[in-house]
């Protein structure tokens, strides 16, 4: 039985139409879990994470957990719905259903195909859009099952942070990426060279960094490939792919907003 009614469920589901721009699309840090629906028909994007290239389809779902950052560079201006999560109102929802003692959190994931994920975040857009006429208990009960389905699905135990990475665990990271800077480079690998989770990866290497992992690895592909362009012993669509860009204006892209300059000038 409910001891505190008058607080169950917690506030703060928000609903946000995002109007994605041609280019860079940051998703900066916030203190709530993101479900975002692609509306565009199709959208070719690169991932910051891995820089690879991938077709945002409209229908796919893509899930940041709470203070984690993300993005991706468009070829297109592109259109998204957004629903936010407190991950207050997520654990209340694992608590009630016994789910676990530990805290949870949401997994990264990319373009999922999830007809009951899909189908929450438009009941609860059309509900937001009208003004919730059906009051909190409606879309209290619409953010509820919304929690359900991601703890059923894409939720885990958020390991404690008490101690933090060791140095030895953030060299170790360090090392790996620059000896695979030529690769496809995932949050995935980075986080099991360090023995933790993605999110618990990201938070603790940007603490003890400085910087997230994405722009770390980016500013060191950056300056390995303006040390080959320097050496002029490869073309520069070769340099691309050995500094682990995916094309030559990939590569470009980088440098002109990391260095203010282009490959050419270099």
């Amino acid at each position: 039985m409910l001891t505190t009614p008058d607080l169950w469920p917690p506030a703060g589901i928000q609903v946000v139409r995002r109007a994605n721009p041609a280019g860079r699309v940051d998703l900066p840090e916030i203190a709530e879990h993101r479900v975002s629906l692609h509306l565009s028909k199709r959208t070719l994007t690169t991932c910051w994470e891995s820089g690879l290239s991938f077709m945002r389809l409209r229908g796919h779902i893509d899930l940041t957990p709470a203070h984690s950052i993300g993005g991706f560079d468009a070829d297109e201006r592109s259109d998204s719905l957004e629903v936010r999560m407190p991950s207050g109102f997520l654990q209340r929802v694992a608590d009630e259903m016994h789910v676990c003692g530990a805290r949870i959190a949401v997994a990264t994931r990319h373009l999922l195909v999830e007809a009951s994920l899909t189908h929450l975040v438009l009941a609860i857009d059309a509900e937001h859009g009208a003004g919730s006429p059906g009051g909190r208990l409606y879309m209290d009960s619409l953010g509820v099952a919304l929690a359900v389905q991601l703890l059923a699905r894409h939720a885990g135990p958020l390991e404690p942070s008490r101690e933090g990475l060791s140095s030895l665990q953030i060299q170790r990271v360090v090392d790996f990426i620059e000896a695979k800077l030529d690769t496809p480079l995932s949050l995935s690998q980075l986080a099991a060279v360090a023995g933790v989770s993605r999110s618990y990866l990201q938070r603790e290497f940007k603490s003890k960094k400085g910087t997230s992992i994405h722009q770390y690895v980016v500013s060191r592909r950056v300056e390995k490939a303006r040390v080959l362009l320097l050496n002029r012993s490869l073309p520069a669509s070769e340099v691309a792919l050995a500094a682990g860009f995916s094309h030559q204006s990939h590569m470009a892209r980088w440098m002109r907003r990391l260095l203010g300059v282009t490959p050419g000038k270099i």
